[in-house]
Formats: structure tokens, sequence, C-alpha cells
């Protein structure tokens, strides 16, 4: 069988034309997602948040100062760093004299547990928690000052044992690269994860993770995640073992993007991608698919720019345009802040990185996180008493 240029344009616009439709299925999602009815707790039982530092990140004061502006009546807050000399404590120090009626504890302590310094971070942290409703918030979320009761309201509905949030890219700064990491969180990882819950899925995303302390210890305690570079999926698949759901809180939270240059960039979405293929190889695989104006550009390119090609690469660069506006609209009521816009000029560098990425991520293991080499093969550790 002799592949030809024309049949390789032809795959590649029937490809490009799947991602146009997922494209706009993850528009149709994120609209469902936005218009159903907010949830009101019907108690608002103390809660511990607990803050794993690593160093003082880009917006680090902002987003932490976000999450010490709750309006939750009773909150404490566990800070946690390693070192000693970590740069993130004067920022803690300015924040505990900014709200000095906020219940505050700060954990300085360097034992290491395991691989997953996060999860050792927050093993040394967990003592100082004082409540029973445990909220695990990453470093650089911003969220708004009802954060806590949307997550409490979704933590009480029936059968739900872990809650986590959907988030938005928040550029650092003005930089291109930002933008560029930006729109990848927000209008693909995003409408992605709507789809697959849509699908059935019930991923746990690690930005914030709440539940019970009797369902942590039930789940196996933070110790059983320690050796894993997933912890979330591990955590989620464990609270599901128990016979309970994994869940949405109806909120958005932004999460800061600080990569100001390619080379930052390329590590930190290689990091996600080797994880998630080392979880999923094939339905990541699969995940190509999301992006219409790279294939439309290969159709373009292999049928020399053929009258066809060329409106289907306007016809996916116009949906995937049309598709983030949308997405930012739909959802402008339920996020902590107003969404960063992308130009959409941007769009077609987002997919064919994005491609690259992806095909990198089968080319080895090895990532990078915040300084230390880990290997990103997925390991399901064994539950207590297997």
């Amino acid at each position: 069988m002799i592949i030809t240029a024309h049949g390789i344009a032809l795959l590649a616009a029937v490809l490009a034309a799947l991602g146009i439709l997922q494209c706009l299925a993850g528009w149709f999602a994120t609209y469902r997602f936005a218009a159903l009815p907010t949830l009101e707790p019907v108690r608002l039982p103390p809660v511990t948040l607990l803050k794993p530092l690593c160093g003082n990140e880009p917006l680090l004061e902002e987003s932490l100062a976000s999450c010490c502006a709750q309006t939750y009546p009773t909150c404490q807050i566990v800070f946690g760093v390693q070192d000693p000399d970590d740069a993130a404590l004067l920022v803690v120090e300015r924040l505990r004299a900014k709200f000095p009626d906020l219940e505050m504890a700060i954990i300085v302590d360097p034992e290491i547990h395991g691989p997953n310094r996060k999860i050792s971070n927050l093993i040394n942290m967990l003592p100082a928690a004082r409540h029973n409703i445990l909220v695990f918030s990453d470093s650089d979320l911003h969220v708004a000052p009802d954060y806590l009761e949307h997550l409490v309201a979704a933590l009480e509905q029936p059968g739900v044992g872990l809650i986590s949030t959907l988030y938005l890219g928040r550029p650092a700064g003005t930089g291109f690269w930002q933008s560029l990491g930006a729109t990848q969180i927000s209008h693909v990882f995003l409408p992605g994860t709507l789809l697959a819950r849509a699908l059935g899925r019930q991923d746990c995303l690690g930005n914030t993770m709440v539940l019970h302390r009797e369902t942590l210890e039930r789940a196996g305690g933070l110790h059983g995640l320690v050796g894993e570079l997933a912890d979330d999926n591990l955590l989620g698949q464990r609270v599901r073992a128990l016979g309970l759901k994994v869940g949405l809180a109806d909120i958005v939270t932004a999460a800061t993007v600080p990569e100001s240059s390619l080379a930052a960039m390329w590590q930190h979405e290689l990091r996600w991608a080797r994880t998630i293929r080392a979880l999923a190889p094939a339905a990541f695989a699969a995940s190509a698919l999301q992006y219409p104006i790279f294939w439309a550009f290969i159709a373009l390119l292999l049928s020399h720019a053929a009258p066809w090609a060329v409106a289907l690469a306007a016809l996916s660069w116009l949906v995937r345009a049309g598709a983030a506006y949308g997405i930012e609209h739909a959802l402008r009521s339920r996020l902590s802040r107003p969404a960063t816009p992308t130009p959409s000029w941007l769009l077609p560098l987002r997919d064919f990185l994005s491609i690259a990425i992806i095909v990198a991520s089968f080319a080895g293991s090895r990532v990078v996180w915040r300084g230390h080499i880990l290997n990103a093969g997925f390991r399901m550790a064994p539950r207590p008493g297997e």
C-alpha cells in the first residue's frame, strides 16, 4: 500500500475535523458546568487549609493572601516548608502581620519521607492541623473569598468523599510564554477535564483536594502517596475504592503560570505530559486530537494549499479562538478573578507546541520538579493491608 502526500493530507483533515468537534464539545461542557445551580453549605464546620510552600514564586504573596482573606467563619491555615532559609517564610510573616486575627501555623521540618517532596512536606504539616475537614491547596492558587464555602458545600453532597476544583491559567506577567502556558490550562486542560467527567471519569485535580480526615486515613493516609509523582490521581483512586465519589466544586480558581521562557515552560509541561502518559498512554496519545489547527496546517502543507485545506485551516483557527472566548465568557460568574484573554494569534503556535510536547513525552520518563529529577513512571502503591 502506497501512502501518498494527498492521502496523509486527507487523514490530517479528518483529524482536524475531529479536533474541531472536540473543541465545540469542550465549550458545550464548560457551558453546562457554568449553568449548574450554585450549592449552599448546610453547615460551616471548622476547616484546616494546608499550604505546602517551596520558594518565593511569582505572585506568591498575592495567591496566599487570597486564601487568608476567606469569609469562612472558622479556618486554620497551616504553612509548611522544608528549608529553614526558604524565602517563602518571609512572605508568610508579612501575611501574619496583615491578617493578625487569622489562626496560622508555620511548620519548618526538613524530614523527607519519600521522593514526592510536596507530600513529604504535607506529612510534616498534618499534625498541626486542628480540624477534621482538610483542604490541601497548592501555593500558586488564586481563590475567591468564598472558596471554602463552595468546597464544604460540594463535600456535603451524598456519597462524596473527595473534592477538587477546576482552574484557569493566570499569567504571572505580560510575557509571551506565560500567555502561551495559560491558554493551555484554560482552553485545553479545563474543557478536557469536563469532557472526561461527562464520559464517566472522576479525576482528582491536585491543585485543591478536600476531604475529611477519616476519609484520608481510610484511603491509606499521606504516607501511602509519598512514593508517587501523581499523588492526586492515586488519592482519587483510593477514595473511589472506598465506594465514595470524587466531585468538583462549582467554582473555578486560577493558577499562576510563572514560566518566562520556552525552556521553563517546556520543562513544566513535559512533566505534566510524562506523568499523564505514564498513567494512561493510549488516552494521552489520543489527546493529540485536541489541536485541530496543527492537523489543519499539516493538511494545508501536504495539499499544496488546496482551497479546501485553506478553508479548513481558517475554520480550525476560528473555532479554537471562538471556543477560548466562549469558555472564558461562560465561566465569568464562577471565576475567582476575571480571566486573562488569550490573543487568538497565539493559538497556532500553541497547537504545534502541544503536539511537540506529546511526542517528546514518549521519548523518556525523566521529569524535573522544583529542581529535583524524578521518574514519571506511575506505580500503584498497595493499599494498607494488601
